[in-house]
């Protein structure tokens, strides 16, 4: 059974990086918010959440109980790290075989060794961001996970795949953003991995059937940061955008 100050370290780590992000200003006359510091704002509460699940996953792996590679010693910490979650996300321990264990169920009759992450997880990479529709709750979601270690060997992973509808829903709760701004977000392959509208996830927004949004979306991926303009749904489109150094996407605003 895992030991109190286990589950103790666990909890401090993951309260201490739950600071709460920028919220804009929303009373009545308040100016409008500088399109970038809206921008910094916005990505400042994704990378946090990313970051926080990544911590949260790095104190657990390198714990004796996720060495051993044991789902009854692992579950009661992974447990812990979920309930300490502020967004919907499935937990789970991995073994090298690609069979899996979540929070909510136990052991899955599912397999992990098709994603395309796994094999770099199983060669002791770590994963941060990797887009997928998750196949414990059937959300489109981002992927963080970390190998576990015994002796120098990967013995196993775990990780959690975030839901992205609930991270957009955050980004409106915390930063108040007007209506007539939307915030997405493209990993390195030009998908969507977040956007306020969440009918927009895991589309290739290169392939919506605008040429100047697809000419602007190659520059998005080329830059660090940056503006573009663009025509989308019958109007002209300014977007400004920067690279995460968390996870490699691209975050962007646009009005």
């Amino acid at each position: 059974m895992p030991s109190r100050p286990l589950y103790c370290f666990l909890a401090v780590v993951l309260l201490l990086l739950s600071a709460p992000g920028a919220k804009a200003a929303e009373t009545a006359g308040a100016p409008a918010l500088d399109p970038k510091v809206g921008l910094n704002a916005y990505a400042a509460v994704v990378d946090q959440e990313f970051e926080r699940a990544r911590a949260g996953l790095l104190v657990l792996a390198a714990t004796e109980n996720a060495a051993a590679g044991d789902w009854d010693r692992i579950k009661g910490p992974l447990a812990v790290f979920a309930g300490l979650t502020p967004i919907n996300a499935a937990v789970w321990f991995a073994r090298p075989d690609g069979s899996y264990f979540t929070v909510e169920s136990g052991l899955t009759d599912q397999s992990l060794k098709d994603r395309d992450y796994f094999p770099a997880l199983m060669a002791g990479q770590e994963v941060n961001g990797a887009l997928v529709v998750s196949k414990s709750t059937g959300r489109r979601s981002a992927v963080v996970a970390v190998p576990v270690k015994a002796n120098g060997r990967v013995v196993g992973a775990i990780g959690v795949s975030i839901a992205m509808e609930t991270v957009g829903a955050l980004v409106d709760e915390k930063i108040g953003l007007p209506k007539s701004v939307v915030f997405y977000a493209l990993d390195r392959r030009g998908k969507t991995a977040l956007h306020r509208d969440p009918k927009r996830l895991l589309e290739f927004a290169a392939e919506l059937g605008s040429p100047s949004l697809a000419d602007a979306v190659k520059e998005m991926l080329a830059k660090s940061e940056g503006e573009v303009r663009y025509a989308f749904e019958g109007a002209e489109r300014t977007a400004i955008f920067r690279r995460s150094t968390v996870t490699g996407w691209v975050y962007a605003l646009r009005w």
